[in-house]
């Protein structure tokens, strides 16, 4: 059961990326919402730019900024990266931050080589396939996120290390700076972040610290007061001295093992709420996951993602295999959308019956993304006919043409607040991040006196089998890493970089992103505008999710002439992308309305 989301962005002041001598100049006491600080400013807020030097485009000004403040001084791809999720920490706390995980995709302009790390939360090591079950049944899917069962081993510090260490100029202490400072000084809270405080304040209140940090005073942030953090300041500025392991071994790493074992409520609450299993040596034995990136070619493209356990590089690769051989660019837009979704549903049926943790499961990587498979799996498409969902898998290991393996398994619900980033440094490097805690607000749950939410990310596993009698990969394992669809894209052409993009939106995130990709490559639309577009998803459900836009069009009721069945949703995904153009220049692409805009930036503007 998704929380409650509104449908607008925030629109947050920020703090100039050339105001680095404001760092530490403004003291924070305790954490408040007061008026805002007159040194914070609304820059105009872009969905595109261009120019030179580097780009960052991200759902939040305060992070964009952040991230080209790092560019401006010489940092790189990477640095830019990390400085960017961490103040999405700051002013999107209920989407993503260090108490949570996510996948990470480098480009490296030297070698002209692709790299991942997968810094995805893991299941206590004690955990079992039974996580979610109370005598035999599975507990409610709203009690199981209030709980410490739902809280995984956070992998966002340690994907930052490893991305530094790999690839980054400067180290931690530095580039964490401009969201220590966010933190400490505040940013300006608007109707939207209002609402969705107001949407989690039931569950808030029942816990003292994440009470005290965004129910301020025990009320509502009021729109246009500065909300600081001066936990987070503090533990971003532990982590930038003594280094992520500050996280995973000691004193901290203890406090959230209290968190998750004796849930923190308040005096007198009545809520129910599970203690989790995480332990010390869980934290300790933490570790990313380095391995290859998934690799299609389409159009004469070269096109990375990330591998299980993200579905999100298998789904995105199948489907542009299915589509490869439909000349997209001819077809009239209704018979284009026709087409994507038939591949995104197919793509689903797969991704669903044989997507899990590899280190636990065999995942058939290489058959999903095989030629072979996506034409035997292409010729049910039909140009006159939608296919029903819940659509029957393919074997992707003895593909077989238009069969059907076994029976149907159903897309479970993944929570969709999720954030994404995109960065470009002059030298041309390139990243595609995305980090999340799972729902808006992940677990509820605050670390008492270090600033941040714990995620909710282990309600990613099936809680029991989505079909009977047929194994299901994304149950709960020892130390192993729900499935995910997160899926930051790399795009190469000629063995160089072309474009790169991502998104969050739960299981919207694949569909978000083969949508763009084709509105981009096959219609031929500029990146802004491919991100603009109107959407609909299709995830192998008896409905089509479909955005406003398209809702009372002409479109649609050619879309339903073909059997096709969409239910009206306002908005899918929020992505992002940065794209090279000629002579150094970088274009950065944002979403121009979808949740009030995202923020595109570049270090020097320039036509």
């Amino acid at each position: 059961m998704a929380l409650p989301r509104p449908n607008a962005r925030r629109r947050l002041p920020v703090i100039a990326a050339t105001a680095s001598l404001l760092a530490g100049a403004f003291a924070a006491p305790a954490a408040a919402a007061g008026p805002a600080h007159p040194s914070l400013r609304t820059p105009e807020k872009k969905a595109v730019a261009t120019g030179y030097g580097g780009a960052v485009a991200s759902v939040d000004a305060d992070a964009s900024a952040a991230g080209i403040e790092v560019l401006r001084k010489g940092g790189n791809a990477a640095d830019a990266a990390v400085a960017t999720a961490a103040a999405l920490g700051v002013s999107e706390p209920y989407s993503g931050g260090i108490g949570g995980g996510g996948y990470f995709v480098y480009y490296d302009a030297k070698t002209h080589k692709v790299s991942t790390i997968d810094g995805r939360e893991r299941a206590p090591l004690s955990a079992t396939k039974n996580l979610f079950l109370e005598h035999g049944k599975p507990i409610a899917f709203p009690d199981a996120v209030t709980s410490g069962l739902s809280v995984g081993t956070p992998g966002v510090p340690a994907t930052w290390d490893a991305a530094l260490h790999s690839w980054g100029s400067r180290p931690l202490g530095e580039v964490l700076r401009p969201a220590e400072r966010l933190a400490r000084d505040g940013f300006t809270v608007d109707a939207t972040f209002r609402q969705q405080t107001a949407d989690n304040e039931a569950r808030f209140k029942d816990f003292p610290a994440t009470a005290k940090l965004f129910l301020p005073g025990g009320k509502l942030p009021a729109v246009g007061s500065t909300l600081k953090n001066p936990d987070l300041a503090r533990t971003y500025e532990l982590l930038g001295k003594e280094g992520v392991n500050a996280l995973y071994k000691g004193a901290l790493a203890r406090d959230i093992v209290q968190t998750v074992r004796k849930p923190p409520l308040a005096s007198g609450s009545r809520r129910v709420a599970r203690p989790g299993d995480l332990t010390e040596k869980d934290l300790s034995a933490y570790s990313v996951k380095r391995q290859a990136p998934t690799r299609v070619s389409y159009r004469g493209l070269d096109v990375y993602g990330i591998a299980p356990s993200s579905g999100g590089g298998t789904s995105v690769g199948e489907a542009l295999n299915i589509l490869k051989k439909s000349d997209l660019s001819k077809l009239d837009r209704a018979d284009y959308l026709h087409r994507y979704i038939e591949a995104s549903r197919i793509a689903f049926a797969d991704r669903n019956r044989w997507v899990g943790d590899p280190a636990f499961e065999h995942v058939p990587t290489d058959g999903l993304l095989s030629q072979k498979f996506a034409d035997s799996r292409a010729c049910l498409i039909r140009a006159g006919s939608a296919l029903k969902s819940p659509l029957a898998p393919g074997d992707p290991m003895h593909p077989s043409s238009c069969a059907s393996h076994k029976r149907a398994a159903p897309t479970p619900y993944e929570g969709e607040n999720t954030t994404h980033l995109t960065v470009a440094d002059k030298w041309g490097n390139v990243v595609a991040y995305t980090l999340t805690i799972e729902q808006t607000g992940g677990s509820g749950m605050t670390v008492p006196g270090r600033g941040f939410l714990l995620n909710n990310e282990l309600t990613d596993f099936s809680f029991t089998p989505v079909t009977a009698g047929v194994h299901d990969p994304n149950l709960p394992g020892p130390g192993k890493r729900p499935r995910s669809s997160i899926s930051p894209t790399i795009v190469m052409k000629n063995g160089k970089l072309d474009f790169a993009l991502g998104s969050p939106g739960g299981a919207t995130i694949i569909t978000t992103v083969l949508q763009t990709f084709l509105n981009h490559v096959d219609r031929h639309m500029p990146l802004g505008d491919a991100i603009a577009s109107p959407r609909v998803s299709q995830r192998n459900a008896a409905q089509t999710d479909m955005e406003a836009a398209l809702w009372n069009s002409s479109v649609k009721r050619q879309l339903e002439s073909k059997g096709q069945d969409f239910k009206q949703v306002p908005d899918i995904g929020a992505a992002t992308g940065v794209e090279r153009m000629p002579n150094g220049k970088w274009l950065a692409a944002a979403e121009k309305t979808r949740r009030g805009g995202g923020s595109a930036m570049v270090v020097q503007e320039g036509k």
